[in-house]
C-alpha cells in the first residue's frame, strides 16, 4: 500500500471512530444501533488486505477506548482480529464477490458482539447478556443496511484494490 493510502485509510478510520463515538452510538432503535466503524473497517480490509485491516483496527479500537474510557485495549483487540479477518477473506476468496462485503460484515458484527461479552465477563466487568441476546440483532440488521452505501463511498475514498494474478497451477518441488 503505497503512504497516500495509508494516509486515506488513516483519515477514514479516524474520522469515522470519532462520529461513532460521538453521535453513532447514540442511535438506538430495536434495542441496537448501527457500528458504522465496524463496517467502515471490513471495507477497508476487503480492499487492502489483512495487515492494512488488522493495522486500522487496531488504531480505531485505540480511538474508542480512549474516547470511552473503557478497558483499554479491549476494542483495539476485537477490531484488529475482525478487521484481520475479513482482510483474509478478501484476499483469499471475497474480494470480487458481490456478497463479500455483506457476509464479511455479518460475520464481523457477531464475532465483535459475542466476544465482546466473552472476554468483558472473563475480566470479571459487569455485562448484560441483553447486549448480545437484544442488541446484536438489531445492530445486524443496521450492518447490513449499511454495508453496500459505506462500502462503496470507502472504495471512492480508498481506491480499488490491485488485481494480484494467482498461480493456475500447483508445481511439485522434490
Amino acid at each position: 500500500m503505497n503512504p497516500a493510502t495509508g494516509v486515506r485509510v488513516g483519515l477514514i478510520i479516524f474520522v469515522v471512530a470519532i462520529l461513532q463515538v460521538s453521535a453513532f452510538s447514540t442511535v438506538t432503535i430495536g434495542g441496537g444501533g448501527p457500528d458504522v466503524l465496524l463496517v467502515t473497517l471490513v471495507s477497508v480490509a476487503l480492499l487492502r488486505g489483512a495487515v492494512a485491516g488488522a493495522v486500522a483496527g487496531f488504531f480505531a479500537g485505540l480511538i474508542v477506548d480512549v474516547a470511552t474510557l473503557g478497558t483499554l485495549g479491549l476494542t483495539a483487540l476485537l477490531l484488529t482480529l475482525a478487521g484481520y479477518w475479513a482482510g483474509r477473506y478478501g484476499e483469499t476468496t471475497g474480494r470480487a464477490r458481490p456478497h463479500a462485503p455483506i457476509l464479511a460484515t455479518l460475520a464481523a458484527t457477531v464475532f465483535v458482539g459475542f466476544g465482546g461479552y466473552a472476554i468483558q465477563s472473563m475480566l470479571g466487568e459487569p455485562i448484560s447478556a441483553r447486549v448480545v441476546l437484544v442488541a446484536l440483532p438489531a445492530t445486524l440488521v443496521w450492518n447490513a443496511l449499511l454495508i453496500y452505501p459505506v462500502f462503496g463511498l470507502t472504495r471512492r475514498i480508498v481506491g480499488a484494490p490491485e488485481r494480484v494474478e494467482r498461480a493456475r497451477e500447483v508445481e511439485l518441488l522434490v
